[in-house]
């Protein structure tokens, strides 16, 4: 059996930055189904949005996210975000992330526009930043002597009190598929973390991996958590269609350096729908699920133990 003080279900950019943090006191275990680096975060393309530009502001960047919310955004949540928006892109520079430069801007790096921001924020490494951030981190992951990286393994359920026949409400752990033995394991854990992202592949027609499957929503909701916001699923806005073929991701900095969308005559379509046209936001939710602890569904406490 294996043990860890805490277990990262999930190796996208938030289970890999999790690890990172928590990997200087505890020892840690991150669970992936497939590669480490294979998942959501990865394939993310145009970059990232934060306040790096003396003309940008905090107040700007949460008015742009409050209006492409359409008024579902927590206020405070958005404020928190936005206003260690930087401090979370220098931590990925000092970990040596490879951002596209741009010795004349005054940041020193290139900043793009995306639909539904007002200004240029949007740092990139190249069109791969998911790619150049993840592998990044994942070299760091690697390397660190307190993370033990289990590739090719398939979250099956959390052991649960219930489970092993005890009274209380806590999570120890998760039973998992080996890929490689073809076996289930035991992964025992004094804290346990869900960081498994979306299940956007349950739809028919989607840009999302097929990693994203929905796997820690469910076993969240049979440990008795309760699920919410579950309509807020992420679609990219523009792909490339092929009824034989998966669709393929066209990234939102080229509409936002100018692209324009057409029908197959030629016709603009998106001013009929907003008048920002290719600059509207696309309508994605914010966190993809939330997993909170209330007495409308008593289940296991979150703090501590099942996060």
């Amino acid at each position: 059996m294996l043990k860890f003080d805490v277990l990262i279900i999930g190796s996208g950019l938030a289970g890999m930055t999790l690890a990172l943090h928590l990997a200087e006191k505890r020892k840690v275990g991150l669970i992936t189904k497939r590669d480490l680096l294979e998942g959501s975060s990865t394939y993310a393309q145009g970059g990232i949005a934060a306040v790096l530009d003396t003309d940008d502001s905090v107040e700007d960047h949460i008015r742009d996210t409050l209006i492409a919310g359409a008024g579902l955004c927590n206020e405070d949540t958005t404020r928190f975000i936005v206003e260690h928006s930087k401090e979370a892109i220098d931590w990925l520079i000092e970990l040596g992330v490879p951002f596209t430069r741009d010795d004349e801007h005054q940041t020193g790096y290139h900043l793009t526009r995306e639909g539904g921001h007002s200004h240029r924020r949007i740092i990139h490494a190249a069109d791969a930043t998911g790619a150049a951030v993840t592998s990044t981190l994942g070299q760091k992951i690697k390397a660190h002597p307190n993370i033990t990286e289990l590739e090719h393994y398939i979250a099956i359920d959390l052991i649960t009190s219930q489970k092993l026949g005890q009274d209380g409400k806590r999570a120890y752990g998760v039973y998992a598929l080996d890929k490689n033995s073809d076996e289930v394991v035991t992964i025992a854990a004094q804290h346990t973390i869900l960081a498994s992202g979306g299940a956007g592949k349950v739809y028919l027609y989607t840009t999302n991996p097929d990693t994203a499957t929905g796997d820690g929503i469910a076993m969240g909701w049979r440990a008795g958590c309760r699920v919410g916001n579950m309509e807020f699923m992420q679609f990219h806005p523009t792909c490339l269609y092929h009824p034989h073929s998966k669709s393929f991701l066209i990234t939102e900095a080229v509409r936002g350096e100018g692209g324009i969308l057409k029908l197959p005559d030629g016709t603009r379509f998106m001013p009929q729908h907003d008048p920002r046209g290719e600059l509207a936001p696309p309508r994605r939710g914010g966190p993809r699920h939330r997993l909170r602890n209330e007495e409308a569904r008593p289940g296991l406490r979150l703090s501590g133990h099942l996060l």
